[in-house]
């Protein structure tokens, strides 16, 4: 229990950018996921639930899901509170896109409402994604977990709109700078997820839908909460097989 703790403070430590001695160092990147480091984390409705370290930036998907709060003056570069660029999903992919994110938000174009979206076709030579959707959060202040549910339903409905058989997910609230509870937000997502795909099934029950299945939802975490992550979301999983 002790070395968990210390290996947590560590982790914390790195993450805001404190100067660790060498030994510290080495046992951070032991104890941390490699990027790409994924895993199956179960099945609900034929649909693989996975995680995987990965910048949304980097990740090869027909639908790649981000999430925003209202605009904040530089506020996914102030660090802290938002996490460091370099491991900092949302600045990749604002750098990808050659400040595009940035420019959407600042200028009121996307004023990331709660669960306002807008959906942009990447050019090739920016990000692996044929699709990004942003998903907004609204005022950071008055953030609630339970947004997350209604979040996760959203990204599905516009999944099955598309008509795209998987997507990736990256929530990111902690690239827009508000600490929050890793495993819950994650197993949120993935129940309003749930929840608007039992919909589907029931609307093409009555045969007042044309569903194209979605096989695969990839949550993406960073190194420090990919484990969080994948418990949370399993021990979740298991309860609706139960």
């Amino acid at each position: 229990m002790k070395n968990t703790l210390f290996i947590t403070s560590l982790l914390i430590m790195v993450l805001f950018g404190a100067h660790l001695s060498a030994q510290e160092t080495k046992l951070v990147k032991d104890t941390l996921p490699t990027v790409g480091t994924t895993a199956a984390l179960g099945q609900v409705n034929g649909i693989t639930i996975a995680a995987t370290v990965q910048s949304p930036s980097a990740e090869e998907t027909p639908l790649q899901i981000v999430c925003v709060f209202e605009y904040e003056e530089g506020d996914i570069y102030k660090s802290p509170p938002a996490l460091p660029p370099a491991l900092n999903g949302l600045v990749h992919i604002d750098h990808q896109l050659n400040g595009l994110i940035t420019e959407l938000r600042k200028s009121g174009k996307f004023k990331g409402h709660a669960l306002e979206t807008l959906l942009l076709n990447p050019p090739s030579g920016t990000i692996p994604a044929k699709k990004l959707l942003l998903i907004g959060l609204g005022n950071k202040a008055d953030f609630k977990p339970d947004l997350m549910i209604s979040v996760g339903s959203t990204g599905m409905r516009e999944a099955l709109r598309l008509g795209v058989s998987s997507y990736a997910h990256a929530s990111d609230l902690k690239d827009g700078g508000l600490d929050s509870p890793t495993g819950l937000i994650a197993t949120n997502v993935i129940k309003g997820a749930v929840e608007a795909y039992q919909t589907e099934l029931f609307l093409k029950q009555k045969n007042y839908s044309n569903l194209a299945p979605v096989t695969k939802i990839t949550l993406l975490a960073g190194p420090a909460f990919y484990t969080i992550t994948a418990k949370a979301v399993s021990a979740y999983i298991k309860t609706l097989s139960n």
